[in-house]
């Protein structure tokens, strides 16, 4: 799931960006409505997180006009707690500052979960169960000990049903935008997946697209 975290503070900025990471988010980061703008038009996000007054306006204006333009990305606004009831018309959810990152991580999956962007709570290929709340997975009753990255591109993969997956839209579910992987890297990542997964095969190379799930 990719989150876009819109803060000017750089340390709550920071605090946020690592926290999320940290629970196996794809982050990308903007420090005001501007850059937070172009990422949208760029970019597909699972939901967006604003604090509320930024330095080029009040982030609540912002969410009502894209609303209008119809825009349905789910926002969780950082706001104080003077005007915090006042955005719930138009974004999803709210927390008050100061707040706690265990909390903030919660109400952001809620959130994707609300929004119908999110996949099922488990998914399943063959004898392969990926549960994507728990981070677990298991091949034939047997657990397997994958990385975020892997556990990331893996899910990807098994969500899309047999179907290729290309090489940018893997890359794009495990490294966010202020993170430039090496050329090779999601090759290691599928090598260590495979034998990870061992036999039969789960992994397949389509050449010319990228990988599936067979």
């Amino acid at each position: 799931m990719r989150v876009l975290v819109t803060e000017d503070d750089e340390d709550t900025r920071f605090a946020v960006e690592t926290s999320l990471r940290g629970a196996g988010f794809a982050v990308d980061v903007a420090t005001d409505l501007p850059e937070a703008d172009e990422a949208l038009f760029v970019n597909t996000y699972d939901c967006v997180i604003f604090d509320r007054i930024l330095p080029s306006g009040d982030a609540l204006h912002y969410v009502k006009q894209r609303r209008q333009d119809g825009c349905g990305v789910p926002v969780l606004f950082l706001t104080g707690i003077d005007n915090s009831v006042e955005g719930l018309p138009y974004g999803d959810d709210y927390l008050v500052k100061p707040f706690a990152m265990p909390e903030l991580i919660a109400r952001v999956r809620s959130l994707c979960r609300l929004a119908g962007v999110a996949p099922p709570p488990v998914l399943r290929h063959r004898d392969l169960e990926l549960d994507l709340g728990r981070r677990t997975a298991v091949r034939a009753g047997r657990a397997l000990n994958l990385t975020v990255k892997e556990f990331a591109v893996l899910a990807r993969l098994v969500a899309a049903g047999g179907q290729p997956v290309r090489r940018d839209d893997l890359i794009a579910a495990a490294w966010d935008a202020e993170v430039r992987p090496a050329s090779n890297v999601l090759d290691v990542v599928i090598a260590a997946l495979r034998q990870k997964l061992g036999t039969p095969p789960l992994v397949q190379t389509v050449r010319g697209v990228g990988y599936r799930c067979g």
